[in-house]
């Protein structure tokens, strides 16, 4: 494994192989997927300068490539990014194992009980773009819950990518991890031969923009979880509290744009408009964010107008869209046709608008009074997260550990049989145990 990432190395055979492999990866015992993580932690410390310098020259050759801005900030890696990953390994160290859990117990008859078992997925493939930081919490995740897992970060950040494989890889095994618990892959055109490993690959998850994560949905037959866009929204009700409003919304615009969970269209009520968009203009001027607004909103206060696209754009950048509405149910029509089902907040007092606002929004998260960025698997106390899933199938919002396990059935009996229960010569009385 030593030249895993070679490119004369067949990526459909290295996945073949990470297939058969993949039962004992689960059957690792929950104190060595600890040690791993331990381990990768200690390692990922003590190398700090190594990643750093990787980081730098990655960084380096983004900014003479001319990169966006907001693209570059994503690719950074320093002692903060650092501090916060080792946080998360010592988090999910913490973190009750998955695997093997107990989900139902069922007597379906005297002598013959099933068992619905907790088990990892299999082998899980990893593409993502730009954030190193995704490449710790990814195959941190994936190891504590028993998967394997390829991995194909973004060229901007290939060197740091290396260098937090080789730390990661290394240290796990060295813990008593299997050799084939996680192998990176980094040539470009690899990924199309990632995306053809139907037969061994149990599950894709890309982590991208919009038209990255589409393009993987659309040219692959191995189930897909994730989402495409980030087009979060805060609607102020006319109950909001307007204090405590502006800091919120300025919070989930500017606290890390770039985020996927970033807010880019506010939608305020009407009868709370007057009061609110002067004050929020202020804090935007200030914060250096750019305000678009519909001709209601151009009313009240100065800003650039806002075209139909703007609903529908996640910025990733210091921009936010304002539209007024008449009424709540306006702004929830409004969420649920131009947003991406991802995190929508409501800022309000009054409890029942609050409670109509979180049951109708079809979004993985639905908030109030908050921030849209807590939006984030280490916030929710999941350990990180491998991503953030907006499908309603098996995971929905940030993808922890609950999120990379599926389940088995178990029976066992003393010689049943199917006839005897077919002829009526016994019967089922099934009990929950």
């Amino acid at each position: 494994m030593s030249d895993q990432t070679n490119a004369t190395i067949e990526i459909a055979e290295i996945a073949r192989e990470m297939k058969l492999a993949s039962p004992e990866v689960a059957a690792t015992s929950t104190e060595t997927r600890n040690a791993a993580l331990a381990a990768i932690k200690e390692a990922l410390a003590a190398n700090a300068a190594v990643i750093f310098e990787a980081n730098e020259a990655d960084l380096a050759a983004a900014e003479e490539s001319g990169v966006a801005p907001a693209i570059v900030k994503r690719l950074k890696f320093d002692q903060h990014k650092l501090d916060d990953v080792c946080a998360g390994i010592d988090d999910l160290i913490k973190l009750a194992d998955p695997v093997g859990a107990v989900l139902l117990d069922r007597e379906l008859d005297e002598g013959l009980r099933m068992r619905r078992i907790a088990c990892p997925i299999g082998v899980i493939g990893v593409i993502f773009e730009a954030r190193p930081d995704a490449l710790v919490q990814i195959s941190t995740l994936c190891l504590k819950s028993g998967n394997c897992s390829i991995l194909k970060g973004g060229s901007e950040t290939m060197r740091t990518n290396k260098a937090l494989f080789e730390l990661i890889h290394a240290a796990a095994t060295a813990a008593g991890m299997p050799e084939l618990c996680m192998f990176q892959i980094e040539a470009r055109e690899d990924i199309g031969k990632l995306l053809a490993c139907d037969g061994s690959v149990d599950l894709l998850i890309p982590r991208g923009s919009n038209s990255f994560v589409r393009y993987i949905m659309d040219n692959t037959r191995i189930p897909v979880m994730g989402h495409a866009d980030g087009i979060c929204h805060i609607y102020a009700d006319e109950s909001a509290d307007v204090e405590l409003a502006v800091p919120v919304i300025i919070d989930a615009k500017t606290q890390y744009t770039a985020a996927c969970n970033a807010v880019e269209t506010l939608l305020v009520h009407r009868a709370v408009a007057p009061s609110l968009l002067p004050p929020l203009a202020a804090a935007c001027a200030e914060a250096g964010v750019t305000l678009r607004g519909d001709a209601d909103t151009q009313a009240i206060i100065d800003c650039d107008p806002a075209t139909d696209d703007d609903w529908a754009t996640e910025y990733l950048d210091l921009i936010l869209s304002i539209k007024i509405v008449d009424d709540i149910d306006e702004a929830i029509t409004h969420i649920n046709r131009y947003g991406s089902h991802h995190t929508d907040a409501i800022m309000a007092e009054d409890d029942a608008a609050a409670a109509h606002f979180m049951q109708l929004v079809d979004s993985a998260g639905v908030y109030r009074n908050c921030s849209t960025r807590f939006a984030d698997g280490f916030r929710y106390g999941f350990g990180a997260e491998v991503g953030i899933s907006t499908s309603k199938l098996h995971a929905r919002g940030p993808v922890g550990l609950e999120g990379l396990v599926t389940y088995k059935y178990e029976i066992e009996g003393h010689g049943h049989i199917v006839g005897d229960y077919a002829t009526g010569k016994r019967s089922f009385h099934f009990k929950d145990l």
